[in-house]
């Protein structure tokens, strides 16, 4: 059985491979909690060395409609080269999207092969690789977004700077 922190050769997998900290996150695209940890872990990497991130899906489809179809833009986007920049554009744009016309426009504006990114979507192409995700996610342990590893240990605390930053010293050996 796969333990949180192994990571497949398929993954999604930003930062230094050997950074001190490998964080593995299960996100939702469409949660705000989620978009406020990416903002805080952008301006936490360069402090704390690097920081290797994984991303796994966890969309919370019940809370959040466009979260599946959002997995699945980012993965159609993965296969054209560019997940991390569609994963930092939804993001950053959260508030933006609200169909899946805007995940097109988003996708354009990224200079992504938009049709075949709809031809991805409509037939389902990366649905299984989300659905991978959200099974690993259960086996985790991931309930709620963002869910977070550090160096293979839960995480439970806040998304916000003040408390990934703490957590990421205190994972460092750093007090205080």
């Amino acid at each position: 059985m796969q333990s949180v922190d192994e990571i497949g050769k398929d993954e999604h997998v930003r930062g230094p491979q050997d950074a001190a900290l490998t964080l593995v996150e299960y996100g939702d695209f469409q949660c705000p909690y989620c978009a406020r940890a990416h903002l805080a872990l952008r301006a936490l990497a360069p402090q704390v060395g690097g920081i290797r991130l994984v991303f796994r899906h966890l969309p919370l489809t019940d809370f959040h409609p466009l979260a599946g179809p959002a997995a699945e833009a980012a993965e159609a986007a993965g296969a054209q080269g560019k997940f991390w920049e569609m994963h930092d554009a939804l993001f950053e744009r959260q508030h933006e999207m609200m169909d899946e016309e805007d995940l097109a426009l988003l996708a354009q504006s990224l200079d992504l092969d938009v049709a075949r990114l709809r031809a991805d979507m409509l037939d389902g192409r990366h649905r299984e690789r989300v659905q991978a995700d959200l099974a690993r996610a259960r086996k985790d342990g991931a309930q709620r977004t963002p869910s977070f590893f550090i160096n293979g240990r839960a995480y439970h605390g806040d998304s916000d700077l003040a408390s990934l930053e703490t957590a990421l010293n205190e994972a460092l050996g750093k007090t205080g």
